[in-house]
């Protein structure tokens, strides 16, 4: 559909006008980036330790652990477009986004606490089940908020730039929370000891470990969901016809997939496939490398775990420039392969045994500066595919005449979320075909098992990155595309408003 025969697109709902909204406050910013430690911490503890605790510590095969969170991906198809779409067409004094976010808080905080703690006496069939119950139930709380929290980031700014400002936030605050937090449970929680050389390994600093993590994410979903609600008169509302709970569902399932058949978002959702499908991959796999290659104890990861927070705190001010100098198709593409090839290369070396061994002076140092320098190329693919996706919102609601932010982050919520869950459930079967044991002793696993695992996750690990670079191919707006679309709309939404003003001078009603 041409930009001329499009639906006109929605005015903001609220009494004042978006584009009169005043600037944004630096206390907002951070607690809207802040918002993210909340997915930053559930992340990292799903992804890094659920399957190092269900399959090391309480023995379950490592198969099943990557099935049960793989099948949760069954439940987000489900219910993360269903919440994108409800607050799309929600209308309330709080807003569209707000009420999901602060009802969110206390499911979320109970439920991931909860995963951890299985009754006695379960099978591992059972087991596998009471994985998958609650990480979906945690999985789908936690989505009512960060789907409305990054579908915020359209509708505070519409510059080009300043989206990978709010995302490169974002970003830092997640890094910060997943490997802040881990690195706090690996120096202070998994303490080792004669019965637990390497803490990690310790089933009763899990208590601690899943209430910290519960307690945190608590505070960062109230803190981001309070510290942005002074923005809320200037947020798009849904209008009256879009709010209308009468709506027919085949209405909303035509509105939603008129909205998913759009190019960009198709690509950027194809990537995101691959992409986090492999970062789920290396989350789940990370420590046993740590683990049962290098043999490194857990003030060792603590100080690894850190390398990540210096990639977000590169990443978060170089994103933006990077966009601006590449475009952010070009340069989420280029530093997502070249950073991944980075990230590799210890693995790579070491299977040929090239790289320090165990023990050695120089390990931690050049795996710090290594992850570091990875993370960073990571993390600016990361961001300015998150801002590229904030761009479709326009491009989509001059083709269809609706701003379906929450729609389209939802997909991706499901798309990170299901992929996430994919990765694992590759962890699991790379750990099966590599035949590692359950309960191993990183003393006295012997090293072709290890060689095994690296064998089948190296290349694994670079397909999926590639590829998932290449669909990014497809992904149409450029700077002026976007320009141009802004325009359009806010030519549109000054019409809407003109007739408006020319209907309530008639006597006609007002909307």
């Amino acid at each position: 559909m041409s930009a001329s025969r499009a639906a006109p697109a929605d005015p903001p709902a609220s009494a004042t006008d978006a584009a009169d909204a005043p600037p944004i406050t630096l206390a907002t910013r951070v607690s809207y980036g802040a918002g993210a430690m909340a997915n930053g911490i559930k992340g990292a503890a799903f992804s890094s330790y659920l399957m190092l605790y269900f399959n090391q510590v309480v023995g379950v095969p490592a198969a099943i652990v990557g099935t049960a969170l793989a099948c949760t991906l069954l439940v987000d198809a489900i219910v993360d477009p269903f919440l994108g779409r409800w607050a799309d067409v929600t209308r309330s004094r709080w807003g569209r986004r707000h009420p999901f976010m602060y009802a969110a808080a206390i499911p979320t905080t109970v439920f991931f606490f909860l995963t951890w703690f299985p009754p006695e006496g379960l099978s591992h069939i059972q087991l596998g089940f009471w994985i998958f119950a609650f990480a979906a139930a945690t999985r789908a709380a936690i989505s009512a908020f960060e789907i409305n929290a990054s579908a915020m980031a359209p509708e505070l700014t519409g510059d080009y730039t300043e989206r990978t400002r709010l995302f490169s936030l974002r970003y830092w605050f997640g890094y910060a929370g997943a490997y802040g937090f881990t690195a706090f449970s690996l120096a202070f929680i998994f303490i080792e000891s004669d019965a637990y050389p390497r803490g990690q390994l310790n089933p009763d600093s899990y208590v601690n470990f899943a209430a910290l993590g519960a307690a945190l994410i608590f505070l960062a979903i109230l803190v981001c969901a309070a510290g942005t609600h002074n923005r809320v008169p200037w947020m798009r509302q849904a209008d009256g016809q879009a709010g209308d709970p009468g709506m027919p569902v085949r209405e909303h399932l035509r509105e939603m997939f008129a909205a998913f058949r759009n190019r960009a978002f198709l690509s950027i959702f194809g990537f995101g496939v691959f992409k986090y499908t492999a970062i789920g991959l290396y989350s789940a796999t990370t420590l046993y490398f740590g683990t049962y290659l290098f043999k490194l104890n857990t003030a060792q990861l603590a100080l690894l775990t850190l390398d990540s927070f210096v990639a977000a705190t590169l990443a978060a001010p170089l994103a933006p420039i990077f966009s601006r100098w590449f475009g952010k198709r070009t340069s989420s593409m280029v530093f997502a392969v070249l950073g991944v090839s980075i990230g590799l290369s210890p693995l790579l070396l070491s299977l040929f045994g090239l790289f320090f061994v165990p023990g050695d002076t120089l390990l931690v140092p050049v795996l710090f500066a290594i992850g570091a320098i990875y993370g960073a190329m990571v993390a600016i693919s990361l961001i300015n595919t998150s801002a590229m996706l904030a761009d479709v919102v326009e491009d989509s609601a001059v083709e269809t005449g609706r701003h379906a932010a929450g729609t389209f982050f939802s997909a991706s919520s499901f798309m990170q979320q299901c992929s996430n869950a994919l990765g694992i459930f590759v962890a699991g079967q790379v750990l099966a075909l590599a035949e590692f044991p359950e309960r191993a002793d990183p003393d006295t696993i012997p090293r072709p098992v290890v060689d095994s695992l690296l064998l089948h996750y190296i290349p694994t690990s670079i397909s999926l990155w590639t590829i998932g670079a290449l669909i990014l191919l497809f992904y149409p707006i450029t700077r002026a595309r976007h320009e141009r679309n802004i325009e359009i709309l806010r030519a549109r939404e000054a019409e809407a408003r003109e007739q408006e003003q020319r209907d309530a001078a008639l006597g006609g009603p007002a909307r």
